[in-house]
């Protein structure tokens, strides 16, 4: 397991940002992809993957409702109103 994956528990992820979490998600499939590792190790970076990936789901959650948000505002404002 990597350094910044053995430091950090699974509780960190809530405070990463978008960018943050897919990079270290990346960094956890290509340690996986690598199968070098222990099946202890491959299952808790699995479980570490899941929750990443969970975390980049929500970021892109919230900007799609952000998006649409101001869809609905920027439709609300007609022209001549």
């Amino acid at each position: 397991m990597s350094p910044t994956t053995a430091a950090t528990p699974n509780g960190d992820v809530a405070a990463l940002s978008y960018e943050q979490a897919r990079e270290q998600l990346m960094n956890v499939v290509n340690q996986l992809e690598a199968g070098s590792s222990s099946l202890e190790d491959s299952l808790a970076l699995w479980e570490r993957g899941e929750t990443l990936a969970k975390r980049c789901e929500e970021w892109l959650e919230g900007a799609k409702a952000r998006l649409d948000a101001a869809r609905a505002t920027d439709g609300d404002a007609q022209p001549g109103q």
